[in-house]
Parts: structure tokens; C-alpha cells; sequence
């Protein structure tokens, strides 16, 4: 504790804690500020509001063995490649963010769009995530709740 009041107290007395200071409040305005805050609360309602829309409607039965699970199958050779491509991308953006969202002070909602992610991606191991994902108790208890409020069945797990 000292030594962090002793390198404060030598920031201030050497100036470059207030040049620094003085240099970011210079480029930062009030509709910078607006802006940020506005983008903020745009991706929290944005993603709780995807993250809702896709859960309520995913099969009951989507996490059982049963469930088919080919996205493309019927459509030409261009529209599934197309769609794969897409598709997967879509996938990375929507892991990356909730792991984003999964970090301290970030809204949103990470384990759950990280879920999203995994289940849009085409990669090894896949399924086993999704289910080790799905099957914590909150994780778990919390989609469900989302599919009762909309009069959904719960999801069933294997």
C-alpha cells in the first residue's frame, strides 16, 4: 500500500500523471461519451433480446441424440457452402462477444451467447460442449425459465 501511494504521490510530482490526464479528457467530448453509452446499452438490449428470440425457439428436443441436426440438408451445393461459411461466422462473432460479455463490468449475456456460438459453429467436439454448457444447473434453470415465460417446454437433455 505504500508503494502505490508513494508512486502516486511521484506521478503527481513529476507532472505526467496530470499530462496524461489532461490528454485523454482532450479527446474525449460529451457525444463521445453519449455515444459510447448509447452503444453500450444498444448491445446489452440486443443481445438479451437474440439470446431470448433463438432459445424460444430452438426445439425441445435440440440437445437430444435424436434430433437431426442438418441445417443445409435439400439446398443446393451453393447455398450450403454459402450458408456454412456464413453461418460459422456468425458463430465466431457471437462466442467471441460472449466471452466478452462473460468478463466483469461488460452487459450482456455471456455464458449464454457464448452457448449461441458454439451451437452456430461446425467444430470438432461440438456437441459435448454445447451439453456440458447446457447442463449447469443455472445455465439450465435459467433457459428454461425463458422458454416457460413464453409458454415453451423445457429443454430435454440425455
Amino acid at each position: 500500500m505504500n508503494l502505490l501511494l508513494r508512486a502516486y504521490a511521484l506521478g503527481l510530482a513529476s507532472g505526467w500523471l496530470q499530462s496524461l490526464t489532461s490528454r485523454v479528457t482532450s479527446h474525449v467530448s460529451g457525444r463521445g461519451v453519449a455515444w459510447g453509452v448509447g452503444l453500450s446499452v444498444f448491445t446489452f438490449v440486443a443481445s438479451i433480446v437474440v439470446t431470448v428470440v433463438v432459445l424460444v425457439k430452438l426445439p425441445a428436443d435440440y440437445f437430444s441424440r435424436t434430433h437431426p441436426h442438418d441445417f443445409f440438408s435439400g439446398r443446393s451445393q451453393t447455398v450450403r457452402v454459402a450458408g456454412t461459411i456464413i453461418k460459422n461466422l456468425l458463430g465466431a462473432i457471437l462466442f467471441v462477444l460472449g466471452v466478452v460479455m462473460s468478463l466483469p463490468g461488460v452487459p450482456g449475456q455471456g455464458i449464454l451467447t457464448i452457448l449461441l456460438g458454439v451451437m452456430l459453429l461446425d467444430i470438432p467436439g461440438k456437441r459435448k460442449l454445447e451439453i456440458k454448457i447446457v447442463s449447469r444447473p443455472k445455465v439450465l434453470r435459467t433457459i428454461n425459465r425463458i422458454r416457460a415465460r413464453y409458454h415453451k417446454p423445457p429443454l430435454e437433455l440425455d
